[in-house]
């Protein structure tokens, strides 16, 4: 007897659907044969899916059985099949009448007692199943939150694979999960401040900036100036994430396993900080079948890398294409996979290798081609696509201990707000940002008059500037003239803009 059920499997951090056919005859031996491309994960399960059967009273295939997972030609690598699989077995024996079967998809990994374990992507199947008209799903319970998120189709959480035979047959019917009210209360509420940051007022004003334009940001100065403290302040600034943002982002957590048990929409910005042992694949994303880096955790949000110098080389070659794109394609040989990968950067280094280069209390201890070779591990290229290098200098005695506050996040946000609804109303669009600005909208949108010209000019040939430094240097000038409620970009606003050049004067005195 066929029985055919319909599920998915994870391609990235999209959800391809995957039909199940099991098929069940007569034989003189036993035997079980699963085919579709299964890799080693799935051909497994055949094991786990028997005994939960055995332990919940259920009997095992007396003939000869076929599981198909179709399309044959994807590789199926996941134990979501489980639950999926065991179903089919029943209804082709006959155990379980299920004349809705067809109706429903269906994913979960079982464990030897019946019970269902949680899997990846839950959110990604429940947007895709929406996209295929399918409106009932059966997810394990601790996904169950997390996919009703999308309101169009009918999710039921199970603990067990008796619970899903009682949905299935209609014996045990449960009222489908609610979709998530209170994640929305959650949303942008942060628990620290820029409030919190002693001084460093010019910092704040860069990183102002930054968020107000969507601009990259590297911060040089000595350890315990503060520079983790405003990075891990800057989402604090950035909008709001909006519904749509989170379910985006929060489909890439899903898909790699990083959303906590039972939460259904990440609330706040991400902040990603990996360590600077991290790989190539751990920060764009790679593997045999490829998985989001963190880049691509970092989307809608803020990516801080601290020590910039001692991140590997390719890792940081690596950042070139997401941060002019916006997204990262990794190519394998039996397909290419693209991944979202819009985030701020913000990263972070010493002026040397023992980090008191320039610092009016230590004195440096390094040789000068120990500091040359330390500043060399940054590319140029990479560089020039940071548009704001500012310092961070130590703080001195009388701002740590003048009491009060220094500026918080409510009041650089507000200024960010008005900046962003100003770029709003110029492109068009709520997601046009000056630091996206392609090369002809830099030429619409920030003619400069003839002092802003000269101040450009000098600026150039003083400090050596490539002509995407002078791209970068026109749209963070368009940015402080957005802050500032000025149609025109002066003079000033170039110059400030200059001013944010700190690591390219670095460079250049040297």
């Amino acid at each position: 007897m066929l029985a055919q059920l319909n599920t998915f499997a994870l391609l990235g951090i999209d959800a391809v659907p995957v039909q199940v056919e099991v098929d069940t005859s007569p034989a003189q031996q036993p035997k079980t044969v699963i085919v579709g491309l299964p890799e080693m994960a799935v051909r497994e399960s055949i094991h786990r899916i028997e005994r939960a059967m055995v332990n919940l009273g259920y009997r095992l295939p007396t003939g000869r059985t076929v599981i198909n997972l179709a399309p044959a030609d994807l590789r199926k690598d996941a134990g979501a099949f489980d639950l999926p699989i065991s179903l089919g077995l029943l209804a082709s024996m006959g155990q379980i009448v299920a004349d809705q079967l067809e109706t429903f998809a269906i994913v979960g990994e079982l464990a030897l007692d019946g019970t269902v374990r949680p899997v990846v992507g839950a959110l990604s199947m429940a947007m895709e199943a929406r996209t295929r008209g399918v409106t009932k799903l059966i997810v394990p319970a601790l996904n169950a939150r997390e996919a009703a998120v999308v309101r169009e189709v009918e999710v039921f959480g199970v603990g067990s694979l008796a619970e899903a035979v009682g949905i299935v047959t209609g014996a045990a019917p449960i009222d489908p999960v609610s979709p998530p009210t209170d994640e929305i209360e959650k949303l942008n509420k942060y628990t620290i401040d820029f409030a919190d940051v002693k001084g460093q007022e010019f910092a704040k004003r860069a990183l102002t900036v930054a968020a107000s334009g969507g601009h990259n940001v590297i911060m040089l100065g000595s350890p315990g100036s503060g520079k983790t403290m405003l990075a891990r302040r800057l989402p604090t600034i950035l909008p709001p994430l909006t519904p749509d943002e989170s379910l985006e982002t929060t489909r890439i957590y899903s898909a790699v396993g990083k959303l906590q048990p039972g939460e259904a929409l990440l609330c706040t910005r991400p902040f990603r900080s990996p360590h600077h042992t991290i790989s190539d694949a751990g920060m764009v994303g790679g593997g045999t079948v490829p998985q989001p880096g963190e880049i691509s955790l970092s989307h809608k949000g803020v990516l801080f890398l601290d020590e910039l110098p001692e991140f590997n080389r390719r890792s940081l070659e690596a950042l070139r294409q997401p941060l002019e794109e916006g997204r990262v394609t990794i190519s394998r040989a039996a397909h290419s996979t693209t991944f979202p990968a819009d985030f701020v950067l913000c990263a972070a280094m010493n002026p040397c290798p023992c980090g008191f280069l320039g610092d009016p209390k230590k004195p440096c201890k390094c040789a000068p081609i120990s500091i040359e070779k330390y500043m060399a591990r940054i590319s140029g290229p990479l560089l020039d696509r940071i548009d704001l290098h500012i310092e961070v200098p130590p703080v001195p005695f009388e701002d740590l201990s003048k009491p009060g506050e220094g500026t918080g996040s409510a009041a650089m946000r507000e200024q960010v707000y008005a900046a962003r609804a100003v770029q709003a109303k110029r492109f068009g669009t709520a997601g046009g940002l000056n630091g996206r600005m392609t090369s002809r909208e830099i030429r619409t949108h920030c003619a400069l008059d003839a002092d802003g010209l000269t101040t450009l000019k000098e600026a150039m040939e003083a400090l050596g500037l490539s002509a995407r430094a002078h791209d970068r240097i026109l749209r963070v000038a368009r940015t402080i003239a957005d802050l500032s409620g000025s149609e025109r970009i002066t003079q000033d606003h170039v110059a400030e803009a200059i001013g944010f050049r700190a690591l390219d004067r670095k460079l250049w005195e040297r």
